[in-house]
Formats: structure tokens, C-alpha cells, sequence
């Protein structure tokens, strides 16, 4: 894997990660047409790293909403403790999903592109029925928390957008904009940090010394992108222009299908 692979990748996570059009689709196109066999080796340890990337962002624009809630529930404050909660709640069906079929996730990350092109579809049109939802001042509530995580489950497909399914699942049920993209783009970070606990625990981060820097390029890539694009995301969401990213959903799987089929004529 060259540095100027690990950066473009770097940079297509840190922008998709928060805009709703499948990081791990995009990642999957961009390392398909990179054709490195390199990247293939290291897809999982490499993806993943780029998450760990974009979740640091995630704290860093939220920095104020992760204090309140440690500070919330070192006072022994309901309202953050039940908002802690809910987090967890939330992480149960992807994380329940990931430690039972593991093995089969990781195999879906293996230059299926086809798959991603079908799966964006999807996004689209789920991006293109919630931004039709009208804007409410509610909160995220038990139930909801739970139907989001299921929708976070789904999206570990790649071409499923995790932001776009769950901002959308989280419009559709009614909630305020900007806290459904507060509430998602939160969600996320234990369970990346888990990820990031498993495979170092089972010696999955053992690579080389030139391998790790180029890993370090991509992740500091999605790093610093992944903070530009959360801010966007955010107004975005506030505008409902949701509807946008679905027409680009539906145009990048129309494209990439066409060109996956001719090259394997």
C-alpha cells in the first residue's frame, strides 16, 4: 500500500464516515479500482483504524456533549445517565450482530462491489423518504434508541450508510434534526472503540513498522477530514437536504455497476 493510497482512502472515510453515503462502500470502490493487493491484505485492520480516525473526530466536535454526560453522571444526573443509556441500548443489536458473525462480516468486505452498488440504492432511497419528514423539537426516546441501533446493525453492510440510516430512521421517528445527528454520530464511537479493544487483544494490529506508517498517514487523514465533515453534516441535517446525497447514491451505484459488469465482460 503506497502513502498516497493510505491518503486518499484516509480522506474518502473521514468525508463519508458523517455524510450519508456508506464510508465502507466508498472504501470498498476506492480500494477495488486502487487494485492493490496490499490494501486487501489489511482491509479490516485498515478500515477499521480509519473509523478509529473519525471517531476521534466525533469526540472532538462533540467534546461539550461528552463532558456534560461524564459530568452529568459523576452528579448523578438523570438526564445524562438516561442519555448514557440510551447509547448503550442503541450499540446492542450491531454489537450482538458483530460478535456472532464476525467472520461473515469481514467476508462482505472483500471486493464486493456489486453488493455495495445494490446497497447504496438502498440509502438512497431511504435518504430520499426521510428528508421528506417534517422537523419536531423531540427526544430520543427507549424505543427509538433501540430502532436506531437496529438501523446501525443494518448499515454494517457496505453501501448502507450508518449515518444516513440511522439520521433517517431517527427523522422519520419524529426527532429534532439536529439531535438524531447527535445522537448517531455519538452511538457509534463505544462501539468502535470495542472494535479497536477486540482486535488488539487477538494480535490483529501486528504489522510492520512500514505497513503502521502507512496505516498512521490514513488515519490522521480521516482524523482531520472526519472533523470539516461532521460540521457539515450537521447543518446539512438542520437544512433537510438529505435528498441530494440519495440522487449521488443513485448516480455512483448506476456508474460503478456499469463499469464492474464491462470490465468483467
Amino acid at each position: 500500500m503506497e502513502f498516497i493510497e493510505s491518503l486518499i482512502l484516509g480522506v474518502i472515510q473521514g468525508l463519508t464516515e458523517f455524510l450519508p453515503v456508506s464510508s465502507s462502500g466508498h472504501l470498498e470502490i476506492a480500494k477495488y479500482f486502487l487494485n492493490d493487493a496490499s490494501i486487501s491484505e489489511k482491509s479490516m485492520l485498515f478500515t477499521v483504524l480509519l473509523h478509529f480516525g473519525t471517531a476521534l473526530s466525533t469526540l472532538l466536535v462533540f467534546w461539550k456533549d461528552v463532558r456534560d454526560i461524564f459530568k452529568g453522571l459523576f452528579k448523578g444526573s438523570k438526564q445524562e445517565f438516561n442519555f448514557a443509556l440510551k447509547i448503550v441500548i442503541s450499540m446492542i443489536p450491531a454489537a450482538i450482530v458483530g460478535v456472532l458473525f464476525d467472520d461473515l462480516i469481514d467476508s462482505l468486505f472483500n471486493g464486493k462491489i456489486l453488493l455495495v452498488a445494490i446497497m447504496l440504492i438502498f440509502t438512497g432511497i431511504f435518504l430520499f423518504i426521510a428528508d421528506r419528514a417534517k422537523s419536531t423539537n423531540k427526544e430520543v426516546s427507549w424505543t427509538d434508541a433501540l430502532l436506531i441501533g437496529i438501523a446501525q446493525m443494518i448499515a454494517i453492510l457496505p453501501g448502507i450508510s450508518r449515518s444516513g440510516a440511522t439520521i433517517s430512521t431517527s427523522v422519520l421517528l419524529g426527532i429534532d434534526r439536529y439531535k438524531a445527528a447527535r445522537f448517531s454520530f455519538l452511538m457509534v464511537v463505544p462501539l468502535i472503540f470495542g472494535k479497536i479493544a477486540k482486535d488488539l487483544l487477538s494480535d490483529e494490529f501486528s504489522v510492520s513498522r512500514e505497513v503502521g506508517i502507512e496505516l498512521f498517514v490514513g488515519f490522521v487523514a480521516a482524523f482531520l477530514t472526519g472533523i470539516v465533515a461532521c460540521k457539515w453534516m450537521i447543518a446539512l441535517v438542520k437544512k433537510s437536504q438529505l435528498k441530494y446525497f440519495a440522487y449521488y447514491c443513485f448516480a455512483v451505484s448506476i456508474v460503478v455497476s456499469i463499469i464492474v459488469v464491462s470490465m468483467n465482460k
